[in-house]
């Protein structure tokens, strides 16, 4: 499933929920049902800068894709981080950063969190952001090249950061 359709599903989830009661609930459910991260695993070097309320971020990479393992230590932060990884974890680093986080709009969640969790929020996508651009250089790096060709090998045919030529 593509990080566009892993979006979709979600804002179909929330749009059937009748209010921002009900979202809430259902943000609350997520923090619930995301995996423990290990405490040896929130460090400071993986705090979410921006955020009100701890927040930590753990990213793996397996070639070309990424895992994330996040925690809070609010509930409904801890809720908006699990939705985030729930959208970007598992998915190709070029498409993570291909892709927008629509579902910040589209779930409404901009207009109805405190400026702070908003901003927490924004925070979190950066961070993720910034872990898939570290994994799409460091995948460059490990590809090995006679000469530098015209489209980076890192770059799959299918990449929707492929140029047209």
């Amino acid at each position: 499933m593509s990080v566009a359709d892993k979006i979709d599903r979600i804002v179909a989830d929330f749009a059937g929920l009748p209010d921002w009661e009900d979202r809430y609930k259902r943000i609350i459910a997520l923090a619930k049902d995301l995996p423990p991260m290990p405490q040896d695993l929130q460090t400071d070097e993986r705090k979410v800068r921006g955020c009100a309320s701890d927040v930590w971020l753990h990213a793996r990479r397996d070639n070309d894709r990424l895992f994330f393992l996040a925690d809070s230590n609010a509930v409904i932060t801890k809720g908006l981080v699990a939705l985030v990884v729930g959208v970007y974890s598992g998915e190709r680093a070029e498409e993570i950063l291909a892709t927008p986080p629509t579902f910040i709009e589209r779930l409404g969640l901009n207009a109805n969190l405190s400026p702070n969790r908003a901003n927490g929020l924004v925070a979190m996508v950066t961070s993720i952001k910034k872990h898939a651009l570290d994994a799409v250089m460091a995948y460059r790096r490990e590809r090995p090249t006679e000469v530098t060709p015209l489209r980076s090998r890192a770059i799959s045919d299918d990449s929707p950061l492929k140029r047209e030529r």
